[in-house]
């Protein structure tokens, strides 16, 4: 008698707790950087559209799959000369970040700093639902490259030295009928 009593109480609880929980969906931001193009998506259905500016070619944005973890709606750059991000939402641990931007000219070409600018207009919207969804349940897609960008394979090593000039492939001496120095 006592446990027919139980499964109506109990079945009473997790339902409250699923009602009093919110629902969370799935947020995906892919950005194409061959397009210069944003679509974003929420549970498989497209809201919205935008043209975006990514990194040039010496500062290409980083290419794959990120969860935002940090977002500031004010937020000015310390290294570009206090330059203003509002509404930023950072996606990489070096300071790449969806951000509006007031160089409207930029959009829809490939010339930041490797962060991923939008209109001020449409970075507030995307800020408040990545707010709303939760960053945990965000997904940045960053794909496609940059007219004239050297794919990331084909990049020669920056110099050990900290020069930041890269360093020329060893030269075959072989090639031009001479011998290597001894070791």
């Amino acid at each position: 008698m006592r446990v027919s009593r139980l499964i109506p109480s109990t079945a009473a609880c997790i339902a409250a707790l699923l009602i009093g929980q919110a629902a969370y969906g799935d947020l995906l931001i892919d950005i194409d950087k061959s397009a210069q193009h944003m679509t974003v998506t929420l549970n498989g259905e497209k809201l919205y559209d935008w043209p975006v500016a990514t990194g040039g070619i010496d500062c290409d944005t980083p290419s794959g799959a990120f969860r935002p973890f940090r977002m500031d709606i004010d937020h000015h750059s310390e290294e570009w000369d206090n330059a203003p991000m509002p509404y930023s939402i950072f996606f990489t641990e070096t300071g790449n970040a969806i951000h509006g931007t007031y160089e409207r000219r930029s959009i829809g070409h490939a010339v930041s700093h490797g962060c991923v600018r939008l209109s001020v207009q449409n970075a507030a919207t995307l800020w408040k639902l990545v707010k709303q969804e939760k960053m945990a349940h965000t997904t940045v897609l960053l794909h496609g490259t940059i007219p004239g960008a050297i794919p990331d394979s084909e990049r020669l090593p920056l110099a050990d030295d900290d020069s930041g000039y890269a360093l020329p492939p060893p030269l075959d001496l072989r090639r031009y009928g001479l011998r290597p120095p001894p070791p």
